[in-house]
């Protein structure tokens, strides 16, 4: 446990320091593991306490001293600033998700926190794409691969392949059972994504099939390349999925947004409007087609496939990726 005190001490026994008690109690909370979660709610948890210290905060440093009003003026503060366009709803919602959960963590039970972010905010946030997805464009992708390759960032071209190839998340694409995948490629023509699925969908109740390609196919060869001596992914045997994030995806971003490409998750929403057009035979909305007015079944049809291939439960969740219906 990474309890220094006792419980009922400065910040529930986790430290002095409001910033490190926030980010044991989520280590505690995940069991340390689930790197990637933890990191995610740790940021945004700094900056609840960068507020917290700031001259518009309470000033605290204990989390005993959070309570619902606390949070409330958190809220507040957030909403001022989404209204000044320098913070999207969704990060904002985001942050106050994350201060929920530490809450949660350092408290061990559900007793301080806002019951809805969305309301207390008091605004929704799209959930619709409205800018052309980066890395459509095949030839961008290679130019992309290359110069990762130029930079010995062999895995990081993997992962950039396996996304846009497949829809991967970056997760996905680290953890992917490369040998697995080759023996499904080869024999059946297609792929079920399994490995670092996000909220536990895999195993027989959650597969996700991927029809196989020439695009696929070199993907999956690039990462077997790629993957290190003793390993059946993109991690080394003496790496852990944390370390690779902060010595390979790390720096592979810089060469990204060099490239004009904002992220990996843009080849997610690129495959996304790809499918769509292989499917209708239509752009894709965010591309300007129209086939959500022409065919609406048609289009619906795409957006559950989409769903299903992209590992998602609700087909509202795909103009995310390809814009909404227009």
């Amino acid at each position: 446990m990474a309890l220094v005190g006792r419980r009922d001490g400065r910040n529930f026994g986790y430290g002095r320091q409001l910033s490190y008690a926030g980010l044991q109690a989520l280590k505690d909370m995940f069991g340390g593991g689930h790197y990637g979660t933890v990191k995610a709610h740790c940021d945004r948890w700094q900056a609840f306490v960068k507020w917290c210290r700031s001259e518009q905060g309470p000033g605290i440093n204990d989390a005993r001293q959070i309570d619902r009003k606390v949070l409330a003026d958190y809220a507040a503060y957030l909403r001022d600033v989404v209204g000044r366009g320098t913070l999207a709803i969704s990060t904002a919602q985001n942050r106050l998700s994350s201060v929920n959960r530490t809450m949660a963590a350092l408290r061990g039970d559900q007793c301080v926190k806002l019951p809805s972010p969305s309301k207390a905010l008091g605004m929704q946030r799209s959930g619709v794409r409205h800018a052309i997805p980066q890395g459509q464009d095949r030839e961008q992708v290679k130019q992309i691969v290359d110069a990762l390759c130029r930079h010995h960032q062999l895995r990081a071209a993997a992962i950039v392949l396996l996304a846009r190839a497949t829809g991967m998340r970056l997760r996905e694409a680290i953890l992917a059972d490369l040998p697995r995948l080759s023996r499904e490629a080869d024999g059946i023509g297609r792929i079920n994504i399994q490995d670092g699925t996000k909220g536990g969908r895999a195993g027989a109740s959650a597969p996700r099939w991927i029809a196989v390609d020439d695009y696929v196919r070199d993907a999956l060869a690039l990462a077997e390349q790629a993957s290190p001596a003793g390993s059946r992914n993109l991690i080394a045997p003496h790496e852990s999925y944390l370390s690779l994030l902060q010595t390979i995806v790390r720096p592979a971003r810089d060469i990204l947004h060099a490239q004009n490409l904002k992220g990996f998750h843009e080849l997610r929403a690129a495959y996304a409007c790809e499918r769509y057009e292989q499917i209708t035979q239509h752009r894709s909305p965010i591309n300007g087609g129209q086939c959500c007015q022409l065919d609406k079944n048609l289009d619906r049809q795409a957006r559950r496939q989409i769903s299903y291939e992209l590992g998602h439960g609700r087909i509202d969740v795909v103009s995310a990726y390809i814009g909404g219906r227009i």
